[in-house]
């Protein structure tokens, strides 16, 4: 040992709890900062990823924006601690993440779940088979892929104990170095991705959660919770939540074809809308001419909508339900934010006081009517005011400045001028065109284009500027947590 490096010294305390006759266990690396920006510590994630977690990234970069006591209710979901690791050293880095992933396998060296290896052989017939199937894309090199191979073993056994029917729930992998066409079928990005399939089809929403086999088997469990509720009354129609997107079915049977399509497209957007279904005799007033989906908007005086398409037809029930359950405008929060992310696309964003319902209409409208051939190259969010104190800072804006619109193309942010001139037709596409042809990107660096000039004035000074940096771009994957495979270009 080098001379003048202690050894790490470890105190470890093991204490088990049964649930259901299963044993819980997982670790914990305990910091002796008491930064509450970092919450209880973690070592590449497992299974405590307070630092690696979007939002306690983003508030380590934004101290004194964002309350203490918010980072502290940020990190308590991954505070659930059954075994505590105390280490001390002064040693490099990489011997500590050794010792981490030692520490794991060591934990979990009884596990030995059934993981279906998947290739180009079996992945479409074993994913189409599984009602949920989770899939952990990983690369043997990868150390944060070796932390969670035992974790991952354990947690398909504690599901194979709960859901025996094996076409109910499978964990399954890929190995993406052996299987490189299967990857980028997936567009795998980083290591390891938890990819999670029903019936065949990927879920747009990964498992980004803790790495523990707590709480990988209870999302499990969430994703086997019927998502649609049946109503014994038509009276309970006066009752649904008109803040959030339903669709509603009315069936004469549980047991058809048309219930079976609507029960896939509910398994599919359980994120996105609220399901409701009503059968026999209480559906009957509302099944004119056979059975019958209809879609309410969110908002008291809005409209319903009826599904007009052949119920069996789950491509058309499902784009039909997705068009209306995944909005135009998205909400960003510390929640999605590494999804939005990670989609690599630049954001168009509002930002406004929650109760501003008057100024958030108006931008998805003008989105609606201005942009909406540019869906796909762009994402359109909005931003509580609050919230997001720290990316309106950036730009020289505060929550009294709202509503604020704004560019982040993950390398700098652009404010959209004045925002009462968002009515103007053409102005907000022609910000957004100004951002793919580089012009925002220009005019901050070396002032207006000759060609935005007023006459008779010229300026051989070049006019020199610091454009804000992005800020939704410390919500992206962490290399704390992944190990990221290649970097976007960035406008």
């Amino acid at each position: 040992m080098t001379p003048g490096m202690r050894a790490p010294q470890m105190q470890l305390g093991i204490r088990s709890s049964n649930t259901n006759n299963r044993s819980r266990r997982g670790f914990a690396v305990n910091h002796s900062s008491r930064d509450p920006f970092r919450g209880s510590g973690s070592v590449g994630g497992f299974p405590v990823e307070a630092v690696g977690s979007p939002a306690v990234r983003f508030l380590e970069s934004n101290r004194g924006v964002v309350s203490s006591a918010w980072a502290n209710s940020a990190t308590s979901q991954h505070r659930e601690l059954c075994c505590t690791m105390k280490l001390t050293s002064t040693a490099a880095a990489p011997d500590l993440h050794h010792l981490a992933v030692l520490l794991v396998t060591s934990l979990y060296t009884s596990a030995r779940g059934e993981i279906t290896s998947l290739d180009s052989g079996n992945i479409d017939d074993t994913l189409n088979n599984a009602g949920v199937a989770l899939v952990n894309f990983y690369a043997d090199w990868c150390r944060f892929s070796q932390m969670l191979h035992p974790i991952f073993e354990e947690a398909s056994n504690v599901a194979r104990e709960e859901y025996p029917d094996q076409t109910q729930v499978v964990f399954a992998r890929v190995d993406c170095d052996q299987h490189s066409d299967i990857a980028q079928r997936y567009r795998i990005s980083k290591y390891p991705t938890l990819k999670l399939f029903r019936n065949g089809m990927m879920m747009k929403r990964e498992y980004r959660g803790q790495r523990s086999v707590t709480a990988i088997a209870d999302f499990i469990r969430q994703q086997k919770v019927d998502p649609i509720k049946e109503m014994l009354s038509l009276e309970e129609l006066g009752s649904v939540d008109r803040s959030k997107r339903t669709i509603i079915g009315f069936f004469d049977q549980k047991e058809s074809e048309n219930y079976r399509t609507f029960e896939k497209v509910a398994n599919i957007l359980r994120d996105d809308c609220v399901f409701l279904a009503a059968f026999g005799e209480v559906s009957k007033p509302e099944r004119f001419s056979g059975d019958n989906v209809i879609y309410k908007p969110p908002g008291e005086s809005v409209p319903d909508m009826v599904y007009l398409g052949t119920l069996t037809n789950f491509d058309l029930a499902y784009a039909w339900s997705q068009d209306k359950c995944v909005p135009l405008v998205r909400e960003i929060t510390f929640e999605n934010g590494e999804e939005l992310t990670e989609e690599g696309i630049p954001f168009l964003i509002l930002f406004h006081l929650k109760e501003d319902a008057e100024s958030l209409e108006k931008f998805q409208h003008e989105v609606a009517r201005q942009l909406i051939s540019e869906k796909g190259s762009i994402n359109f969010l909005h931003a509580d005011c609050d919230k997001f104190r720290h990316p309106l800072l950036h730009i020289q804006k505060t929550p009294a400045d709202c509503p604020v619109i704004a560019i982040d193309s993950f390398r700098h942010m652009y404010v959209f001028p004045e925002f009462n001139d968002l009515t103007v037709p053409g102005k907000l596409r022609q910000f957004v065109l100004d951002l793919h042809s580089g012009k925002l990107h220009r005019v901050f660096h070396h002032g207006p284009d000759p060609t935005d000039s007023t006459p008779g004035q010229e300026d051989d000074s070049e006019v020199a500027s610091s454009p804000p940096e992005s800020s939704f771009q410390k919500l992206a994957p962490s290399e704390t947590r992944y190990t990221i495979l290649r970097d976007r270009d960035e406008l």
